[in-house]
């Protein structure tokens, strides 16, 4: 147990240097479908949102991409899962995968009205 809290406090530290001094901003990659057909896709704001999080920004990376917070739970869970067995854990993955799609179709329409 104390490699893995050793090998996640690696990778945080990790993330947190390459996004406070490197500047991931820099490195973003562009979203094609609206370079290609002039409309956001229904993943537009992920990346910019992801780097709010990682600052500290949490009301601008909800307002961002508001499918941030579902999506992040379901990433635990699903890590949680792989090293412990957790009881009715596939009505649980069902769950948090259809609130997190829910959430991305609500944004991705509501960007049209």
């Amino acid at each position: 147990m104390v490699i893995f809290q050793y090998y996640i406090l690696c990778i945080t530290m990790r993330t947190l240097y390459f996004v406070f001094f490197l500047g991931i901003e820099q490195y973003m990659l562009p979203c094609f479908t609206k370079k290609i057909f002039g409309f956001d896709c229904p993943g537009c704001g992920l990346q910019r949102s992801l780097v709010l999080l990682l600052k500290g920004d949490f009301n601008g990376a909800f307002h961002m991409y508001p499918a941030i917070y579902p999506m992040l739970l379901l990433f635990v869970f699903l890590a949680l899962n792989y090293f412990i067995t957790i009881r009715f854990s596939n009505s649980i993955k069902i769950t948090l995968i259809s609130v997190t799609v829910g959430v991305i179709v609500i944004n991705y329409i509501s960007k049209f009205i």
